[in-house]
């Protein structure tokens, strides 16, 4: 088991925030996933009550190249959203664990004492990612191959194998012997539950609208946000349908034979989500009320053809290091890269399915990558409030072969 995990003492997540999940080539995207990271970062600052001069670090998260000036882009979202010029701003990336490991880096600056208040944001376009060629940089020779290629359709084939992220979701569904019927099954399900975490008006107590609007930095340009000329508002994801499994079941497997459909795998959507993390000394000091504590993070290696199942000796690890039980812990969230990878996870851990995923995952809501775990801890340790319970576990696979799961602790429990 991986030795890659550590405690945190004094660790706490203020408050979180993200955007409308937006489907892939909406109406999210035209829009620049530096100015929907600006945006979150503005948002969780006024839900939180505090300016950005406060902020001591920004750590950001973006997995696709989705603009011209993305080398800047973790520096502008901290300036555009007010924190100080002096304060630094780094770019992460752990694929989709990032969100967890933007967490991570905060608490570890924290811990360090580089930092009382960290503000992070995992943004990411989907429908920006770029068509692109790597081997054109000296020309075009006479009757040489031109190989431009779609980015988003590559990185989601480890070359390693080689074996796109689907096929590794179809060697556990054999591993485990999952069935077709109960990936539809579970699929249908993660719909279901995210339905009717929309009608109550759950997810919307997490969610910023998007609209048209300029960010202005006294003395630099101007950035922003243009919607489409009939959009005035963005305010519920738009991926949530009814999806019965006998629809789902009509859908034709990405491989013949397999499980894995365009329904039963998460969605391609484009949206921002953003955090603050502070010190015991910071939440003291400034009378904060902390949604969560953060209490540990893990993250381990596995075999990149089964790199589905990552999230089971990740959240193992996690709880080693913590000393808890998976009987212990009051709620997890897994992202649902795919249906099959999500239930060989649960097989393999002996979960309870009441207690997974309670408000739908990704094949219903969308996995914009970066965000994802972002998305998926403010998500839980809302739920963790709600409900009165103490004990949260969000974890995601990660392609290459990784698991990633982070442990947090509801304060009013």
């Amino acid at each position: 088991m991986s030795n890659f995990s550590a405690n945190f003492s004094g660790v706490w997540l203020v408050d979180g925030v993200r955007t409308p999940m937006v489907d892939y080539c909406g109406a999210l995207a035209a829009v620049s996933p530096t100015d929907l990271g600006i945006k979150v970062a503005r948002a969780v600052l006024a839900r939180a009550g505090l300016p950005g001069s406060a902020v001591d670090s920004v750590i950001t998260g973006s997995m696709a190249q989705a603009d011209f000036d993305a080398f800047v882009l973790p520096r502008h979202i901290g300036l555009y959203a007010g924190v100080p010029q002096e304060v630094p701003a780094i770019l992460a990336q752990r694929i989709c664990g990032t969100g967890f490991e933007l967490f991570r880096q905060a608490a570890d600056q924290i811990a360090l004492g580089y930092a009382e208040l960290a503000l992070v944001v995992g943004t990411e376009s989907m429908s920006r990612n770029p068509i692109a060629a790597y081997t054109h940089r000296t020309g075009f020779k006479l009757g040489a191959p031109v190989e431009f290629k779609d980015f988003l359709v590559e990185a989601l084939i480890d070359t390693a194998g080689p074996v796109t992220m689907i096929q590794t979701a179809e060697n556990l569904a054999k591993r485990y012997q999952v069935s077709r019927e109960a990936v539809d099954a579970y699929s249908s399900r993660s719909f279901e539950r995210a339905l009717a975490a929309q009608a109550s008006g759950f997810l919307a107590g997490e969610i910023v609208p998007v609209v048209s609007e300029t960010f202005a930095l006294d003395g630099y340009a101007n950035r922003g946000i243009a919607l489409p000329r009939k959009v005035a508002a963005l305010d519920r994801d738009t991926h949530p349908t009814a999806s019965p499994p006998e629809v789902l079941a009509t859908l034709r497997p990405v491989y013949a034979g397999g499980v894995q459909t365009a329904g039963n795998s998460a969605a391609l959507v484009d949206a921002a989500a953003g955090a603050l993390v502070a010190s015991q000394a910071c939440v003291d000091r400034r009378g904060l009320q902390p949604l969560a504590r953060l209490c540990a993070a893990a993250a381990v290696g596995v075999a990149p053809e089964f790199m589905g199942i990552g999230p089971a000796p990740a959240i193992r690890s996690l709880l080693a290091r913590a000393g808890l039980s998976l009987q212990d812990i009051d709620l997890f969230e897994i992202n649902e890269a795919q249906g099959a990878q999500t239930l060989a996870v649960a097989q393999e851990l002996g979960l309870d399915m009441e207690r997974l995923n309670v408000n739908g995952g990704s094949i219903a809501l969308g996995h914009p990558l970066a965000a994802t775990g972002v998305r998926l801890t403010v998500t839980l340790a809302r739920e963790l409030r709600r409900r009165g319970q103490r004990w949260g576990v969000a974890s995601a696979c990660i392609g290459g072969g990784q698991g990633m799961a982070l442990l947090i602790e509801n304060p009013a429990a």
